[in-house]
C-alpha cells in the first residue's frame, strides 16, 4: 500500500513491492542479504546510512507510482 512510511517493515514492503530493493540499492541501502530481508523498518535502514527517511521515501513513493518499464 502506498505511500510507504518510515515505520513500514522492510519484509512486508519487499513482499508487496518487489521493485523496492533495486531502488534502494541505487542509494547504497541494502534491504536484502542472502535472499532474506533485513529486519526492521524502512526508516531504520535509511537512517542507518545517514540519509533522511522522509526524503528517500518521497523519492521511493514517486518511483513506485511510475509504471514498470517493459522488459520486452
Amino acid at each position: 500500500m502506498l505511500p510507504l512510511k518510515p515505520d513500514d517493515l522492510v519484509e512486508e514492503v519487499i513482499r508487496d513491492h518487489p521493485r523496492v530493493p533495486a531502488f534502494l540499492r541505487t542509494r547504497g541501502i541494502i534491504c536484502m542479504q542472502c535472499g532474506e530481508p533485513v529486519w526492521g523498518t524502512l526508516g531504520e535502514v535509511i537512517a542507518a546510512k545517514g540519509m533522511d527517511p522522509v526524503a528517500v521515501l518521497a523519492d521511493l513513493n514517486a518511483f513506485l507510482e511510475q509504471p514498470e518499464a517493459d522488459s520486452a
